[in-house]
């Protein structure tokens, strides 16, 4: 029994599991987990080491380039990278999209233990990490209070805050920063430790010594076991002050006549403000299997007890990226809900009855809901990709289910009844159907096949299509052909009008009416063909049903439009079959202007979008402290801050606001600017960016950046070259050249080379000689030094239940000059004190901040901004313009950043799209069961790429990633159109014995409606969706564009040239069959019998 068959008959069983896939969707939707991307395992790995004290060119010999070489021989690896700076060593490696990271970073680490052996002392284990997306926190927040201090702030952030945030359900870290901790500082007075022969290392290992809680072992008592403990611990400041140190020479002093003590809040390595009130800066992150959107509301839920509790804190956001995820989500979703409305009205315009309008337009909401449960047990998040794919598909969801009605309505028409109608009819089709949606689904294959972060990227979205569109071809064979059984109903009287009005007069309504006349068996339709309400008149004074008055004269206002196009075309087809060659050589004109108009679409990567947010990042030179930082980052804030459409305004100085393994840095900080939320606000990221760019650009001492978060897709700066060579001081005056040339350029801004001189610093070399006959180690003298100037932690003391570190610190009597940072006393083994002088060479040098490395030879890079013109045409005048430039021997450079990963997509899904042709191709020979049909249909391919990109023109949209998915998705769709065409041509032939020129004329009338609506369909679908309007609906934008542009286009052309190419192909076939069988007739036939053969 077919499937059709078994859903007529069994009505109820197809209602109910109609109503388990809704209950199961619904269910399914809200479990379904919410981001904004698919999730995709970046491939690249960190190995970080750390040594403290050593410059970038000495860890660049010692430490990353034999971390470079053990890691190079690692399976997959792609690319090896790193920087070097001071007293750290970062090594990036690149693998191939699709490996096994775990794995990955297994092997990197046993290949790391086989050389850390071979490293210096003082040179920390190396980390193997793995880049993770989901290290970018989901919420950042601001802790500030006007009555509480800093560090009282940091303590109730670490105590409280922080320890009830990761009880939130999927938070896996909370860090905190920006704040202080109160230290004891002892402040030592170099005279009186010079008087009683006393140096910082000793005092160190008194009060080391001093405060101690160590246990004892245990002691018997009578038939008890007691614990012994030892307790030396300080109790208060006040008896630190009183620590007696003894001395050299005998006796004892107080350590306050020896040193300054005092409990202060310890020196700040960042500072963060929010709208200018300082406070702790909070970050919170997911954890890998968690929901961005889950993680955010548990944590907001938790944020809100935390501030009723406490009064006296006030508790910002700073960012949400939960909040943009939601919103994004939410418009496309708004605008496919429009474009699944108009896709409906468009189709009681044409059916011009309720009845037939909701049998079909059921299969949209079924579709989705079923798409839902799909996308639930295949693990699929709900995102921008697979709800755009969603979006994208409803305009086709519709077009099965015409198919199946539309062959009911015939049968029912000739005289079946609704039972057998729906049973022949919707089983007649069943294999056209499938074809039909075959063709569609054919294009996304390759894309699932490609590698890459293309693949990656868009193999859920096609696996939405796929899924959206096979439900809606289990609805049209199992769901309509039940519905009609049940609700489609036809006038009798005038049963020869079909679908076509009744009354019509001429050719093509006379081959109708015989086509309609048929036998349901002999008029098998494998194609969509044209619905109308011109039978169910009967039913317009029922109850719900009933037309109003309007809207009956609304439908004859459009029959009458409607009998004029159809004229119009009839006239315009029989003149196109007379003149084949003026028709083809238009449409070739037509087709070479179109395409031209790809010179003049810029490329990028991925849409820009407006995420409400964007970061100025601020450096000052070298050596600037954080408070210098901050005090300019300040300045900069009252530049700022009235402009209207900021709704908060972060301040992170000594932070780079990327994800930073180096430390803080002290000359560095970054701005979060919140923007309001766009609908709240009249212009866009782009423009209120160029506003503040141009605020700032004359604030003394500072280099700034503004540039547009853009967390959909982020592939570096938009220019960026790398430039290799060995020689530092080559990399640089190669660098500055290029930044000056680049800089000419039309529509950049904000160039820079990477390369940063070294501020002087003062540099310590030890005399190995002279220090071993004092019996110092380099060692000892560097830990003298650091704590003579920047001080050493001796040991921690409890303050009101938290413990703190207890630091000691030399006076500025070394730190005044070169000559008394050589007075610096250093205990010898043997108790006696000698200067830093006698044991080390002090000089000032300059090197570079960092040095930065690309598989194993240096590199500097030059990057840059763009404003008011696309990636791609930036790049190519940058490549002229650096064409002439003599590069010195052996230095080489490079695009990367966007441009190179632009490339690197556009060829993969360039790949994709031929092979997507070649697939269409496949189907539709399978269909037809020929090779000729298909070549004629496959001329509406190009036309529609050619539509396409005049879209991308007239929009003044760059062709990018998401375009070109359109056009790919263009190549499955255009192609139905064509076939509806062929088909029916091939159906006259074969049923009707009607030569090719008059099945022409009498098969394009009658297929015009059906086109004109699957067209509409499609196209008004997504109409809301290339508007671009909303949070999310930009990146979408392209794509439907293209979706659009590419069919309307395709449409209009092919109505006229499909035909044409029909009667060109058939008349070259007959001559090729003619000369054939006229040289059969005139070849001589020689018989040889041998061994009984005839040959």
């Amino acid at each position: 029994m077919k499937i059709s068959e078994t859903s007529v008959k069994r009505p109820v069983t197809v209602l109910m599991l109609v109503f388990i896939i809704i209950i199961l969707g619904f269910v399914s939707f809200t479990r379904i987990p919410l981001d904004l991307m698919p999730e995709m395992e970046l491939p690249y790995a960190i190995v970080s080491t750390s040594y403290n004290g050593a410059g970038p060119q000495e860890i660049e010999n010692l430490v990353t380039q034999p971390i470079e070489k053990a890691v190079s021989t690692a399976q997959n690896v792609k690319n090896i990278s790193s920087i070097t700076s001071e007293g750290s060593s970062l090594v990036i490696l690149e693998f191939n999209y699709g490996v096994d990271m775990d794995q990955v970073a297994l092997d990197l680490r046993e290949k790391i233990d086989l050389i850390k052996d071979y490293f210096p002392d003082g040179v920390s284990s190396p980390m193997v990490l793995k880049l993770n997306m989901n290290s970018t926190p989901v919420l950042t927040l601001s802790i500030s209070s006007s009555t509480m201090s800093l560090s009282e702030l940091q303590t109730l952030s670490e105590d409280t805050i922080q320890p009830r945030l990761e009880r939130a359900e999927g938070v896996a870290s909370v860090s905190v920063t920006g704040g202080t901790k109160d230290i004891i500082e002892i402040r030592t007075k170099s005279e009186k430790l010079a008087g009683y022969g006393i140096s910082l290392a000793y005092l160190q290992g008194i009060l080391a010594s001093e405060n101690v809680n160590l246990p004892g072992g245990t002691v018997k008592k009578g038939t008890q076991e007691l614990t012994v403990k030892t307790t030396g611990e300080f109790m208060s400041v006040a008896e630190i002050e009183q620590l007696l140190i003894p001395l050299p020479t005998g006796g004892n002093v107080q350590l306050k006549d020896l040193a300054d003590i005092e409990l202060k809040p310890d020196q700040q390595t960042t500072i963060s403000k929010a709208n200018g009130n300082p406070g702790v800066n909070i970050s919170i992150q997911k954890r890998s299997d968690a929901n961005t959107v889950q993680v955010a509301e548990a944590a907001y839920v938790e944020i809100d007890k935390i501030q009723d509790e406490l009064k006296d804190v006030k508790i910002t956001v700073v960012m949400d990226n939960a909040a943009y995820i939601k919103a994004s989500l939410y418009s496309v979703a708004e605008h496919g809900v429009i474009g699944a409305l108009l896709a409906v009205l468009v189709l009681y315009i044409f059916l011009r009855n309720i009845r037939s309008t909701l049998i079909i337009a059921s299969a949209i909401p079924i579709s989705i809901i079923a798409t839902f449960c799909l996308l639930y047990f295949t693990g699929i998040t709900l995102n921008l990709m697979t709800l755009g794919g969603l979006m994208l598909g409803i305009g086709r969801l519709v077009d099965d289910s015409v198919v199946v009605l539309e062959n009911i309505y015939r049968f029912r028409q000739n005289g079946y009844s609704r039972v057998e109608a729906a049973v022949k009819g919707s089983s007649e089709v069943i294999i056209a159907v499938m074809a039909s949606t075959l063709t569609t689904v054919a294009v996304f294959l390759p894309i699932v096949f490609v590698q890459g972060l293309t693949s990656t990227l868009f193999r859920q979205f096609a696996l939405t299509i796929a899924f959206s569109l096979g439900a809606s071809l289990v609805v049209s064979m199992t769901v309509v052909p039940m519905l009609a059984s049940k609700l489609l109903k036809v006038e009798r009287k005038n049963h020869n009008a079909g679908f076509i009005d009744a009354g019509k007069t001429g050719e093509t309504d006379k081959a109708y009416t015989q086509t309609e006349t048929a036998e349901a068996s002999e008029t098998s339709e494998t194609v969509k063909v044209d619905i109308t309400d011109a039978a169910e008149d009967e039913e317009s004074g029922k109850g719900f049903f009933r037309t109003p008055a309007f809207l009956a004269k609304a439908h004859d206002k459009f029959d009458q439009g409607y009998e004029a196009l159809l004229q119009g075309y009839k006239k315009l087809l029989r003149w196109a079959l007379g003149h084949r060659k003026r028709v083809f050589i238009a449409t070739t004109i037509i087709f070479v202007v179109s395409i031209a108009s790809v010179a003049a679409v810029g490329t990028e990567f991925f849409p820009t979008t407006d995420e409400g947010m964007l970061s100025i990042s601020v450096t000052l030179p070298d050596g600037a402290k954080v408070g210098d930082t901050s005090a300019v980052m300040r300045e900069i804030e009252t530049k700022i801050e009235d402009i209207p459409e900021i709704d908060t305004i972060f301040l992170d100085a000594g932070s780079s606001g990327t994800m930073s393994l180096t430390g803080a840095q002290g000359n560095v900080g970054t701005f979060t600017v919140k923007l309001l939320p766009l609908t709240d606000r009249k212009r866009g990221v782009v423009e209120i960016s160029d506003e503040i760019r141009d605020r700032i650009k004359d604030v003394p001492g500072a280099k700034t950046s503004v540039a547009a978060s853009q967390s959909v897709m982020s592939a570096g700066d938009p220019i960026s070259i790398t430039i290799k060579g060995e020689d530092l001081d080559q990399l640089k005056k190669i660098g500055d050249d290029f930044v000056t040339v680049i800089k000419k350029v039309p529509g950049t801004r904000e160039v820079k080379s990477s390369y940063e001189d070294g501020i002087p610093e003062v540099e310590i070399n030890v005399d190995r000689k002279a220090a071993s006959q004092y019996g110092l180690s380099a060692g000892t003298i560097a830990s003298a030094v650091k704590a003579s100037i920047s001080g050493a932690t001796a040991t921690q003391f409890k303050y009101n239940g938290t413990e703190i570190d207890v630091k000691i610190k030399g006076d500025e009597t070394f730190n005044r000059n070169l000559q008394a940072l050589e007075q610096i006393p250093i205990t010898t083994s043997l108790g006696y004190t000698v200067t830093l002088g006698e044991v080390a060479d002090v000089s000032v040098s300059r090197g570079p901040v960092s040095i930065s490395r690309d598989n194993q030879a240096r590199t500097l890079t030059v990057s840059g901004q763009i404003s008011g013109r696309d990636v791609g045409s930036v790049s190519k005048d940058i490549q002229t313009a650096l064409a002439d430039y003599r590069m010195p021997n052996n230095y080489t450079y490079e695009m990367g950043g966007q441009q190179q990963e632009m490339v690197d997509a556009f060829s993969d899904l360039f790949l994709a799209l031929g092979l997507a042709v070649i697939l269409v191709y496949m189907v539709m020979a399978s269909q037809f069961e020929s090779l000729v049909y298909p070549f004629v249909i496959m001329f509406s391919i190009p036309l529609g790429f050619a539509g396409a990109f005049l879209g991308l023109f007239i929009t003044g949209k760059p062709l990018s990633v998401m375009a070109i998915i359109g056009v790919i998705m263009l190549a499955g769709i255009v192609v139905s159109n064509a076939i509806v065409l062929v088909d029916y041509i091939n159906t006259r032939r074969r049923t009707y014995k009607e030569d090719v020129h008059e099945a022409i004329i009498n098969a394009g009338p009658i297929r015009l409606r059906p086109i004109i609506m699957t067209t509409l369909t499609t196209v008004l679908a997504m109409l809301p969706l290339s508007l671009g309007i909303g949070e999310g609906s930009e990146f979408q934008a392209p794509m439907a564009i293209v979706v659009i542009t590419g069919l309307l286009f395709s449409t209009l052309v092919t109505l006229v040239l499909i035909p044409v190419m029909y009667s060109f192909t058939d008349d070259l076939s007959n001559k090729f069959k003619r000369k054939f069988r006229k040289d059969k007739k005139t070849k001589p036939v020689i018989s040889v019998n041998t061994d009984q053969h005839t040959l």
